[in-house]
């Protein structure tokens, strides 16, 4: 994912797009670890091309090596050349080697002998024949764990048909999933992981600023303070609309109703419309009290 994290925390509340945050880490995380397991295995892959040399160098190293030994050899023979024929000499030296590669090599054959088959078959066998039982009770035939057995061929036909199952559905499986394209070189891992590096920094923060309790109760309070004031000035404005009206109420009223009416009537109109105004200050006061409260614990 190459885009840039747009979200900004500046101007208000964030806690709504904290879901929107943690979902595009969990589409950012698999992505990275993803191209960090290529990058590991182009590495390897690296690596591997360096042993090869290294090897290829210790190659050489034994050719000469090997060279060595021959030149030993042949002094050896030239050292027996003066006492004796030289053809008498290197029979000599070949029928030593002959002796030795011989004896080393029965030894070699009777060890391995000794020890095949490698794997323990009488403790697989066991460690199966426990299996078993333990899945099928009593009614579990030992006759499967014998390999010349009609029922131990028959297992092992099944499991080759399973196997022979299994891979059939693998290869329909890879051929199935669709072409990504050519495989990114080294350069290109590494321009897409910084990328994507910077922009997992950029989310993290901007996850901090919206789990930032005094941030976000700041934020709370400017917006409380806000409507406070948008209360206030439509207070005033209504006070300043009842004092006209009372004032057109005062010039219309006739000589002979008693001012004490008009003045009953006008506080009655100011009685009925100041009150949820009283309601909404006193809220909005008790909302900027607790804000200020929790900044400040």
């Amino acid at each position: 994912m190459s885009g840039r994290h747009s979200g900004g925390t500046g101007g208000g509340l964030r806690i709504s797009a904290l879901p929107k945050t943690l979902k595009m880490i969990s589409k950012l995380a698999p992505r990275q670890l993803n191209d960090e397991i290529a990058l590991a295995k182009v590495e390897i892959k690296r690596k591997g091309v360096q042993l090869g040399i290294a090897g290829a160098f210790f190659a050489v190293a034994l050719v000469f090596v090997a060279l060595l030994v021959i030149g030993l050899v042949v002094a050896a023979i030239m050292g027996l050349a003066t006492i004796m024929p030289a053809w008498l000499a290197a029979l000599l030296v070949c029928g030593v080697f002959l002796i030795i590669a011989a004896i080393g090599a029965l030894i070699g054959l009777n060890k391995f002998k000794a020890a095949m088959p490698l794997v323990p078959e009488d403790t697989i066998r066991g460690l199966k024949h426990d299996l078993g039982i333990a899945k099928e009770g009593s009614a579990f035939d030992a006759a499967v764990l014998d390999p010349n057995s009609e029922q131990y061929k028959a297992a092992k036909a099944a499991k080759e048909a399973a196997a022979a199952k299994a891979k059939a559905e693998k290869e329909a499986k890879a051929a199935a999933k669709p072409d990504l394209g050519p495989v990114p070189t080294e350069a290109e891992l590494r321009r897409r992981l910084d990328q994507r590096r910077t922009h997992l920094t950029d989310v993290r923060d901007d996850l901090g600023r919206e789990l930032d309790v005094k941030t976000q109760a700041q934020a709370l309070l400017a917006t409380s303070q806000a409507l406070l004031q948008d209360g206030k000035e439509q207070l005033s404005d209504k006070i300043a609309g009842f004092r006209a009206s009372a004032r057109s109420s005062a010039r219309r009223s006739t000589a002979g109703k008693p001012p004490a009416s008009a003045d009953g009537s006008l506080a009655g109109q100011i009685k009925q419309r100041w009150k949820p105004l009283a309601v909404l200050a006193a809220s909005g006061a008790a909302l900027v009290v607790l804000v200020r409260k929790l900044i400040k614990g």
